[in-house]
């Protein structure tokens, strides 16, 4: 008989963080096994995801270059940030909306 190991599914922390689809094909994958990790890293993300679309639509509207790529910046600085906090293990929340998004998807 064959011992059937736990699965250690830590590499879907990393892909909460690709895309929007990323983040939910990880949420359905964990809801069996909960790994806290991957749940703490689900949560960072689709927090940045959401609040990057929404003010996304509101800063469109500026029709500003300047104010555009200062966003942009932004946000791909808080995805790296959580990506290699992913690669590395570690919970570490995203600076500034970290803390909120935990409390927020506190259910997830």
């Amino acid at each position: 008989m064959q011992e059937s190991k736990p699965k250690n599914n830590d590499s879907l922390a990393i892909v909460a963080y690709i895309t929007l689809i990323g983040t939910i094909v990880a949420f359905f994958l964990n809801r069996e096994n909960r790994n806290t990790l991957v749940s703490f890293h689900i949560r960072q993300a689709l927090g940045l995801w959401l609040l990057q679309m929404v003010l996304g639509y509101f800063i469109g509207a500026f029709d500003s270059v300047m104010l555009s790529t200062s966003f942009w910046i932004f946000f791909i600085v808080l995805f790296i940030y959580g990506i290699f906090s992913a690669v590395g293990k570690k919970m570490n929340a995203v600076p500034i909306l970290g803390p909120f998004f935990q409390k927020l998807f506190a259910s997830i």
